[in-house]
């Protein structure tokens, strides 16, 4: 009896310690597989009939959708989501897009950081690997980058407190003007809660059948709306440096001082083309006084890095900006950050690296400090695979559906930087293999490309020689 009982008191560590070897040799696919879980779990939670208003189990392919969508703050839909779930469902939803946008491994960790006042190295590591992607291989990582190793336990803190501050300032803000709709009190702080989750987030779920429909005139609601979905598309790294330097500027790291320019600049660049390309459409918000033309299109160029949300039909923009659209989603908000897309460093990176070639220059250089070539080694491995995959998809969902290739890619796009925008194609009734494909699109555009390559990979080794040099022809 008793060598039963220590046998049995030692297969929980036995398997910890199973999981911790695996998690060791395999970060990329152990994170892959956890991500994958949660995902499964809020599928199921979906499914149930406690989750639906009407009583009735939602239909597994949808439930798959959903939950994908959620978990992936993407904000897709092929149900109704203000009138689909029961409060048990909307509940589900809310905790989805919270653990989805956080980050799985960083979430666990924090619970962890809790509960045991410590974080072990294994801990750490696997925070780390939500935080910056190069630490999802084997081997030694450099620490010259925005977070160390040394700081995740800070930067843990850090991700707990911004998204309770800036959740809880969003709700604060939109509260009032809810309540000039003629909500109750009760009714207008849960709506000003899921407003605020999901613009943090960059969900982009509404929570009302009529959506934006009263607010779309509204400077107040639809601002605050886009100052939530570009604080949350910064990234947790940027919150930890700013709030240590918040005095001291020259004392942000290159990560922070890319991210936040680039951001700027898509932000800006982004309206202003949309409120050209837009002018004098009847469809859209061309013929509106031009105040409003303004906030509209300021309010797309925020929504299109990974927003979500949408004043207007996207179906009856013109074609050229769609494509604008098109180019701002694949390019997303900021690395560790709730937003999707190849990030706006990456495009920094591989625009410095068209400079440097320009004037021939040796190294990349951005505000005094030198790049290394595994940066931009990177930056084109990630360009090169949502690249792949956009392309791939599409192809197989024009080939399924038959719609216009400017929807499909539209929708594509918006699925793999799990945006959320969409043309109508994922609400017009698509067949189960379409949304299977879809929803493996938004999961694959969440976990990331360098990710999914390190995961395919099957084995990761260091080469301790080098070939002989020859030149192709390029260009």
């Amino acid at each position: 009896m008793d060598q039963r009982s220590s046998r049995a008191a030692t297969l929980p560590g036995r398997s910890r310690d199973a999981i911790d070897r695996f998690a060791g040799s395999y970060p990329a696919r152990f994170a892959i597989m956890v991500f994958a879980a949660m995902n499964v779990l809020f599928m199921l939670l979906l499914s149930t009939p406690w989750a639906t208003a009407s009583g009735e189990p939602t239909a597994p392919v949808d439930a798959f959708f959903q939950a994908v969508s959620v978990v992936c703050v993407t904000g897709l839909t092929v149900v109704d989501m203000a009138t689909h779930w029961s409060p048990f469902g909307n509940a589900v939803v809310l905790l989805g897009v919270q653990v989805g946008g956080i980050g799985v491994l960083t979430l666990a960790s924090i619970l962890g950081l809790t509960v045991a006042r410590r974080l072990g190295l294994r801990q750490k590591l696997m925070a780390a690997s939500d935080s910056n992607p190069s630490r999802v291989r084997r081997g030694v990582v450099k620490e010259s980058q925005a977070i160390r190793l040394g700081e995740v336990g800070a930067l843990l803190r850090t991700v707990a407190l911004s998204v309770l501050v800036f959740e809880a300032a969003l709700i604060v803000l939109l509260y009032p003007r809810i309540l000039l709709e003629g909500k109750n009190p009760l009714q207008a702080l849960y709506e000003a809660t899921y407003w605020s989750f999901m613009a943090f987030t960059n969900s982009g779920f509404v929570p009302t059948p009529e959506g934006l429909e009263p607010f779309a005139t509204d400077p107040w609601f639809l601002i605050v709306l886009m100052l939530g979905v570009f604080i949350g598309s910064l990234g947790f790294p940027v919150y930890f440096v700013l709030l240590r330097n918040i005095g001291s500027p020259r004392q942000w790291s290159l990560h922070v001082k890319l991210t936040i320019s680039v951001s700027l600049m898509l932000f800006l660049a982004g309206g202003l083309v949309f409120l050209v390309l837009e002018w004098g459409n009847a469809d859209s918000w061309g013929t509106d006084d031009f105040g409003q033309q303004l906030l509209h299109a300021f309010f797309l160029s925020s929504m299109a890095r990974s927003g979500g949300f949408s004043v207007n039909d996207l179906g009856l923009l013109h074609n050229s900006s769609l494509l604008v659209t098109d180019m701002l989603m694949f390019v997303g908000g900021g690395s560790a950050s709730t937003a999707g897309g190849i990030k706006v460093t990456t495009l920094a990176i591989l625009f410095l690296a068209a400079i440097a070639e320009a004037r021939g220059r040796k190294s990349m250089e951005a505000f005094g400090r030198r790049i290394p070539s595994d940066v931009l080694r990177l930056a084109v491995s990630v360009t090169l695979w949502s690249a792949t995959i956009v392309a791939g998809v599409t192809i197989v969902l024009l080939e399924i559906t038959g719609a216009p290739l400017s929807f499909v890619l539209f929708d594509v796009i918006s699925a793999f930087a799990t945006v959320g925008l969409s043309t109508g194609f994922t609400h017009s009734g698509l067949e189960d293999p379409a949304k299977v494909i879809l929803a493996l699109t938004m999961f694959v555009g969440r976990i990331g490309s360098v990710t999914l390559a390190a995961a395919l990979a099957a084995s990761q080794t260091t080469q301790l020689f080098t070939r002989p040099e020859e030149r192709p022809i390029v260009g």
